[in-house]
């Protein structure tokens, strides 16, 4: 995993903020966000809470795509970049 600090640096080929959903909709919609990307392709997500920074970056991983790095934005956000599998 990356530096969280080179997360703004990082090239991304999609933004999605999920910040004022709750689970489970935050992962369906970062799992419909990932089926319409190219493998290889990045993602990266805004997100709130405790139970969608455990929740989304665990499950990327269990349905095999690379979770890069993580990085407090403030405001109680976290970018979550992930790299569909591919």
């Amino acid at each position: 995993m990356m530096n969280t600090g080179e997360i703004e640096e990082q090239s991304h080929d999609r933004d999605l903020d999920i910040t004022t959903e709750t689970c489970p909709m935050t992962f369906v919609r970062t799992r419909l966000a990932l089926d319409r990307m190219a493998p290889g392709q990045i993602l990266r997500v805004a997100l709130r809470g405790d139970e969608p920074r455990r929740n989304v970056p665990r499950t990327a991983t269990e349905q095999g795509h690379a979770v890069l790095a993580e990085r407090e934005a403030g405001e109680g956000i976290l970018h979550v970049l992930i790299r569909k599998k591919g």
